[in-house]
């Protein structure tokens, strides 16, 4: 998806670079133009402070975005994936955990919650970078309690897993 959006703006950063803030926020847009998160409409000059560009730039990426039919179908179907826990993990009583592989190698998921099933751990939330868009993903698990010794272990030693980093 990224390297189609990419093409629509490739001689224009500053639009590229809204619109990859938008992906990032999971920020959409009506037939109209207007930004939303959820049902939350989001004004152009919140988006542009954020990406450090004029509201003009903002304006005129929507403009852009709903000129073209495949942009206008991405951008008004993008709807935000929710709250990431991982900031308040240790206030509920979580673990997190990140871990680095090849993002194009399947079964990275499977693998690690597998180990984790057998430890008796239950996954809280799942968050995966998309490769696309971020330069060393990584995939990152929310963990209901505290993680044995002998489980992370087991999770580095999967060839899948190229590091492995717990979150305190």
């Amino acid at each position: 998806m990224w390297k189609k959006i990419q093409n629509h703006f490739k001689k224009q950063k500053g639009r590229l670079n809204v619109v990859r803030k938008m992906i990032e926020l999971g920020i959409g847009m009506d037939e109209n133009g207007r930004l939303f998160v959820g049902d939350v409409e989001v004004d152009d000059t919140a988006i542009a402070k954020a990406v450090g560009v004029d509201r003009r730039v903002v304006r005129s990426a929507t403009r852009q975005i709903l000129s073209n039919q495949e942009l206008r179908e991405i951008f008004t179907g993008i709807r935000p994936v929710g709250a990431s826990l991982v900031e308040v993990a240790q206030v509920l009583g979580y673990s997190v955990l990140v871990i680095r592989s090849d993002p194009h190698r399947p079964g990275v998921i499977a693998s690690v919650t597998d180990v984790l099933a057998r430890y008796g751990l239950v996954v809280r939330q799942a968050l995966a970078d998309d490769p696309d868009l971020v330069p060393e993903p990584c995939l990152t698990l929310v963990i209901d309690g505290r993680i044995q010794a002998e489980a992370i272990d087991e999770i580095r030693s999967l060839p899948v897993v190229k590091s492995l980093t717990m979150i305190k």
